[in-house]
């Protein structure tokens, strides 16, 4: 576990420009920000739909976005953040942590990714394996598993 840099700091505030400019109650309220290895951030929403379990979470968005445009370029840090709803007392966008399908699918993608989530001490940075004990593997070859 460790503190934020400078750049993750600049990830967070970019899941949190994403799910700002997007928020719909209801449909869009997490937003999250990838960096891949060789430097890009990459942002996405939470799709929700009406069969629930359909729903696309933010950094599945955010990793489709990634592998998209540039390639499977491995992941260097990802954080997703949490718009309260309008009745919440408190309004500010924080950092959450990824669900466990999240978890599994960031390991799949890079299983030396960072993690940014939220602690008693404010955001940290951990590796996912530290989220992902006992991770479930299928054989997947080396080439499937860019972090590795």
């Amino acid at each position: 576990m460790s503190k934020l840099s400078e750049k993750d700091l600049e990830l967070v505030e970019a899941a949190r420009t994403a799910i700002r400019s997007r928020y719909r109650k209801d449909w869009h309220e997490v937003g999250a920000a990838l960096r891949t290895r060789d430097g890009r951030v990459f942002t996405g929403v939470n799709l929700d739909t009406y069969l629930g379990r359909m729903n696309v979470c933010a950094e599945a968005v955010a990793l489709g976005r990634a592998v998209s445009e540039c390639g499977h370029n491995g992941i260097e840090t990802i954080v997703a953040v949490r718009h309260p709803g309008s009745s919440e007392a408190d309004q500010a966008i924080a950092v959450v942590s990824p669900c466990g399908v999240c978890r599994e699918m960031i390991s799949d993608y890079d299983a030396n990714a960072r993690v940014i989530v939220p602690s008693r001490a404010g955001p940290e940075v951990v590796p996912v394996g530290d989220l992902l004990p006992n991770k479930y593997i299928r054989g997947h070859s080396e080439e499937r598993r860019p972090g590795e």
